[in-house]
């Protein structure tokens, strides 16, 4: 599936092939898939590293292992930023609390050092 138009996720844009308002992706589309990262090469989200893949045109870089204070994850249920840091301790929205995809640690080494 290709990349669409951005989305506007609270004050944000979020790029590559969402399916809905909560950022699921083509890729991975459960029901607490709504997670997008900021990708430090390029300044812009994304719901994962595949969308990335498709609508970049650039490799994907990682956040370094010191970027624990970057609000660098983005809640598809209320829009609010979560820190590296506390996203890899809790797997949770610092904002609405709400979870996200546990199974997300598995894929921890193309988003983070």
């Amino acid at each position: 599936m290709s990349a669409g138009a951005p989305r506007r996720v609270g004050e944000r844009l979020v790029g590559g092939a969402i399916l809905d308002d909560e950022t699921r992706c083509a890729h991975w589309h459960g029901p607490d898939d709504v997670l997008a990262i900021l990708f430090p090469c390029c300044r812009a989200w994304f719901p994962c590293h595949a969308c990335h893949e498709e609508a970049a045109d650039h490799p994907a870089e990682v956040w370094p292992a010191d970027a624990v204070s970057e609000e660098a994850l983005l809640c598809g249920r209320c829009g609010g930023t979560t820190a590296i840091g506390r996203y890899r301790e809790t797997s949770a929205c610092a904002r609405c609390g709400g979870a996200f995809n546990d199974g997300c640690r598995l894929h921890a080494h193309l988003y983070f050092a």
